[in-house]
């Protein structure tokens, strides 16, 4: 093989590679990329930054497009949560024809939002 083509080889892979890491990032690479801390204040900045609220009812704000999320920790048959978390990590796994976009988010994130959700559920 010679070392055209060797390097042309080396660039498609790289350019497949990355193509991989933006369009569907493995789960290790959102975890180390968009760690954050997983609390609740975080979590009430991250319902903001992937604007929540557009579509889904939080803490009595929002809009009604799709499911409110108030009560939505305490309705649940599902003391874990594991649900949410799914709904979260990737919304079309959970129901295929969904409107909710993949935010690709990683497990501090989902922890955190979820956190801000149970802290919104006990005080309302």
């Amino acid at each position: 093989m010679t070392p055209k083509r060797i390097a042309l080889l080396i660039g498609i892979l790289a350019v497949l590679v990355v193509a991989w890491f933006v369009l569907a990032p493995p789960r290790f690479w959102l975890n180390m990329t968009k760690a954050v801390t997983p609390d609740a204040t975080t979590g009430a900045q991250l319902v903001e930054q992937y604007e929540c609220r557009a579509c889904h009812r939080i803490a009595g704000e929002g809009a009604f497009k799709a499911p409110s999320l108030d009560g939505v920790t305490s309705r649940s048959d599902d003391p874990v949560h594991v649900t949410l978390r799914l709904w979260l990590r990737d919304p079309r796994a959970v129901k295929g024809d969904t409107a909710m976009p993949n935010f690709r988010l990683s497990d501090s994130e989902i922890e955190a939002i979820l956190m801000y959700l149970i802290e919104t559920n006990q005080s309302q």
